[in-house]
């Protein structure tokens, strides 16, 4: 499972808003969730991993999931995503 965002902060995804991803992503145990942009794909459960991406406002970036609980993590992610205020979901 996964859905596409194009990163709409005008900051990018910093320390603060990755922290909110990778918190999100541990919440799900049965799942293990990923972030893909630029070619690199990296865990959500790592906030090194996230910053690592370093996206910036217009960049586009690929949230996945696996596991039994994916389908239940990647919509919390993506709550964060939006409510945020760092993308909108670019289908």
């Amino acid at each position: 499972m996964q859905k596409n965002f194009k990163i709409t902060d005008e900051d990018g995804i910093h320390a603060r808003p990755a922290t909110a991803l990778v918190n999100t992503a541990n919440k799900f145990k049965g799942a293990e969730s990923f972030a893909e942009a630029k070619g690199k794909k990296v865990t959500l459960k790592s906030i090194l991993g996230v910053l690592s991406l370093g996206l910036e406002q217009g960049d586009t970036i690929t949230l996945s999931s696996e596991g039994e609980e994916a389908e239940a993590a990647l919509n919390a992610l993506s709550d964060i995503m939006v409510s945020e205020g760092l993308g909108e979901i670019n289908e």
